[in-house]
């Protein structure tokens, strides 16, 4: 039977990772255009240091921090469906997947707003020490 606590924060996160894409393109279509930025140019050459060199860095904030949602969270992603399917999905590993998500998204507002370097590695750690927890607990589930 399905424990399904764990798979209400997956959701969540994807959404979240939505609202940065948004958030991503409704800043750097903009700031493109201003800056004069030839897209077709950028095809042609390393397009992440040519808009990072070309893009005020407050916009480029969210471009990076859209990335980030694509590293460690894959690793989430992973360990609460597999600690859904094994049923062992509610309870503390639904309050840990609740609390990583919730770091991530502080993570992403730090990230994109005023970028605080310190906040933003707090977060972080707080974030991947909830992560091993949940990896902790998908171990003892599956073994």
């Amino acid at each position: 039977m399905l424990n399904v606590g764990t798979l209400g924060p997956v959701v969540a996160l994807a959404a979240w990772t939505m609202v940065m894409w948004i958030w991503m393109y409704a800043t750097r279509f903009p700031a493109m255009t201003k800056a004069g930025v030839d897209p077709e140019k950028l095809s042609r050459e390393n397009t992440a240091s040519g808009l990072d060199a070309a893009l005020p860095p407050e916009v480029q904030w969210k471009a990076h921090n859209y990335n980030h949602l694509h590293e460690a969270p894959t690793v989430f992603y992973a360990v609460a469906l597999a600690l859904a399917l094994v049923g062992a999905g509610d309870g503390l590993a639904a309050i840990l997947a609740w609390t990583y998500v919730l770091l991530r998204v502080a993570h992403s507002i730090v990230q994109a707003t005023v970028n605080k370097v310190v906040v933003r590695f707090m977060l972080f750690a707080l974030s991947s020490l909830t992560l091993m927890g949940l990896v902790v607990l998908a171990a003892i589930a599956v073994f």
